[in-house]
């Protein structure tokens, strides 16, 4: 099963942007992923169509199983 952490914050227009990280490790914690989305916050390294992130909205982990029913190769 594939699973990614989606970082969710709110930019300057009000608008959500994710980032998806592939791979989190199995015992994050809500004070890890917050410590994490303070620091992206403070060091302002991405910017969205919508200007710069200003707030965490929310962290969640999303798991995808995938089930191969053909390759046509």
């Amino acid at each position: 099963m594939e699973r990614t952490l989606q970082l969710i914050f709110r930019n300057e227009d009000g608008r959500l942007f994710t980032l998806s990280v592939p791979g989190p490790k199995e015992d994050l914690t809500e004070t890890d992923i917050a410590g994490v989305m303070d620091l992206i916050l403070a060091k302002n390294i991405f910017q969205t169509t919508g200007g710069a992130l200003t707030t965490k909205v929310r962290a969640r982990i999303v798991s995808r199983d995938t089930v191969e029913i053909a390759a046509f190769e």
